[in-house]
């Protein structure tokens, strides 16, 4: 699965010299949940009770203005375990895991559908179940977490997204929303949440509500297979150039991704918030990050570092928290960015695809643990 091996913030390239305020405020943002209990741990053993005594701290403290200060709460409270995924190297910002990004889309909406607004993001229909041990039938992939439950009584596959988009649930008064692209709202899926600009001049927030239960497939990446992109091409502003131009085959190519979302409406009480990520807690740009939720542990932070990444004109290199999941999102040195929201957001987001080295900020007691 991964090795820890321990290191001294001095080993860390570029700790020293990195702004940790939007780190802190997240691991703030979280710490009430972590005391409370409510993130289970991973199967890394990064024990969630472990890190109260500095949730608690974080919010004695109260906010943190200066860089410095925020700086010496992480170095006073953890220690850094280097997390070797099996079969790496030892990291060395050359990149031992992969980061990718993510970001909340800002997009135009109706309540009602017309000839513009013809394509509906769904609220979680009323057949479709949870998934666990004790409820999954004989032969059930275990992959699947969500099942559709049959008039029978039993539990099958749910619908996937092409015959959901083909008008499985149509009629059924499941749409939140309408939006007039239908490629838009496949990014929306993608990123799990979006901000919509309604006609009346509401806004309203999606935010994930569920799925289909069938794995995410990336299209980029079938693409790239068939050999209709290029890998160094296969982003999201790729992507959409290439179903832009190829509109004919766009229904079959994202039908590939038999993954489906369900969305749930979230009030926008302060704009100035990130949406709710998995923990329950406002996402805050490029301090929060999806990790793998059956490995990592929500609220905890890491220190990311590479070299092939440059956002800001420098390498990155960012303590952040685990804040967030995603379909995609599988390893325990594996992390998918929150970079913002908004076109400035996507556009950076869209381009992560790199190699990073990751540094777990564990408590000293826990650490001894997990490399004894």
């Amino acid at each position: 699965m991964a090795a820890f091996l321990p290191r001294r913030f001095e080993d860390l390239t570029g700790f020293a010299a990195a702004d940790h305020r939007a780190a802190f405020s997240a691991f703030r943002a979280s710490a009430g949940r972590l005391i409370d209990g409510a993130f289970p741990t991973g199967a890394l053993g990064l024990r969630a009770e472990a890190f109260r005594p500095a949730a608690v701290a974080a919010l004695r403290v109260g906010e943190i203005l200066d860089a410095e200060a925020a700086r010496r709460f992480f170095e006073s409270h953890f220690t850094p375990l280097a997390i070797v995924p099996d079969g790496a190297r030892v990291p060395d910002a050359g990149g031992a895991g992969f980061l990718t990004g993510y970001y909340e889309p800002v997009v135009e909406a109706s309540d009602e559908p017309d000839d513009v607004f013809r394509f509906p993001l769904y609220g979680r229909p009323d057949d479709l179940v949870k998934i666990d041990d004790v409820n999954r039938p004989p032969g059930f992939d275990p992959e699947f977490r969500f099942g559709r439950r049959l008039s029978c009584g039993m539990i099958g596959e749910y619908f996937d997204r092409g015959a959901i988009e083909a008008g499985a649930l149509k009629g059924r008064g499941l749409e939140i929303a309408w939006l007039a692209d239908r490629v838009e709202a496949f990014f929306i899926h993608v990123q799990g949440s979006a901000r919509l600009q309604m006609r009346d001049g509401r806004q309203m927030r999606v935010g994930y509500a569920a799925k289909s239960g069938h794995p995410f497939t990336a299209v980029g990446r079938s693409l790239v297979e068939e050999g209709a992109l290029t890998l160094a091409k296969a982003d999201m502003v790729g992507i959409r150039a290439y179903l832009a131009a190829h509109a004919d085959r766009a229904d079959d190519i994202l039908a590939r991704n038999r993954s489906f979302i369900f969305f749930a409406e979230i009030p926008v009480d302060d704009p100035a918030l990130g949406p709710l990520g998995a923990a329950k807690v406002p996402l805050t740009p490029l301090a929060s990050i999806a990790v793998d939720r059956l490995l990592s542990t929500y609220g905890i932070p890491y220190f990311i570092a590479s070299d092939a990444l440059t956002i800001g004109g420098a390498p990155f290199r960012r303590t952040m928290i685990a804040q967030d999941t995603g379909s995609a999102i599988l390893g325990a040195a594996r992390a998918d960015i929150f970079v913002g929201t908004g076109d400035a957001a996507g556009a950076i987001a869209g381009t992560i695809r790199h190699p990073a080295d990751f540094f777990v900020l564990v408590p000293p007691d826990l650490a001894a643990e997990l490399t004894s």
